[in-house]
């Protein structure tokens, strides 16, 4: 199924726009001494806001009652430890905040008390090609960050094998945030924000295609110890 029609589909055919109803980065390894050629991805704090139980979460389509531009992650998960090769049924943890910068699950956000809702959180397990995907909305933005992605990749018995966060072109970012429901363009650059600033390169998503009718489409390598 091509990307435009099976963003469409699954966002309910509402196309682009759906609704249904300032931390620095900790200690960054991305170095491989065994394989120069295949460095895991950056470590980044979970934040704030991490996702309270992810377990509860299994699903595709994390949107919930949110709104905005429509974004397909789809993530690859690969070994440092096996080649670069790929890492099956390991568990890719997501969490983002919406339009208007909040988080779901915690209080004292922008838009308020958001400790009930659920919203833009979710877990996928690895196929046997090490790969995920995730129907979400285009991210939003709050001061002091520039905008992103949070993933953890934990392995089958639950323990981490790295939290990371992604980050995005600020020229898309800029024309997302033209959209309605957006707070306008960022305050915080990608070169400037505490968490990108020293690894952006790694931390960018490899790709990113669509437009603001059909929505967009994101695709990132992840690499971790295995």
């Amino acid at each position: 199924m091509k990307r435009k029609h099976f963003l469409q589909k699954s966002l309910l055919g509402i196309g682009g726009i759906i609704g249904l109803n300032s931390l620095s980065g900790c200690d960054k390894n991305t170095t491989n001494p065994s394989n120069p050629n295949c460095p895991t991805m950056p470590t980044e704090i979970a934040g704030p806001f991490p996702i309270k139980s992810p377990s509860d979460w299994v699903r595709a389509n994390i949107i919930g009652n949110r709104s905005g531009v429509a974004l397909m992650i789809n993530f690859t998960i690969l070994n440092v430890n096996d080649d670069c090769k790929p890492l099956p049924n390991v568990f890719v943890d997501l969490w983002q905040c919406d339009s208007k910068g909040n988080y779901s699950e915690y209080d004292q956000q922008l838009d308020g008390d958001f400790t009930s809702d659920h919203f833009l959180r979710g877990r996928q397990t690895t196929d046997a090609n090490g790969n995920v995907s995730f129907i979400s909305i285009y991210p939003g933005w709050y001061p002091g960050r520039a905008p992103h992605l949070h993933v953890e990749v934990k392995n089958a018995t639950g323990n981490s094998l790295l939290i990371t966060q992604i980050a995005f072109p600020e020229n898309i970012s800029t024309n997302v945030y033209t959209a309605q429901g957006y707070n306008g363009n960022f305050d915080t650059t990608n070169a400037s924000d505490g968490s990108f600033s020293d690894t952006l390169d790694e931390n960018m998503v490899d790709s990113i295609t669509g437009d603001l009718q059909n929505g967009y489409t994101a695709q990132k390598t992840i690499r971790v110890e295995g």
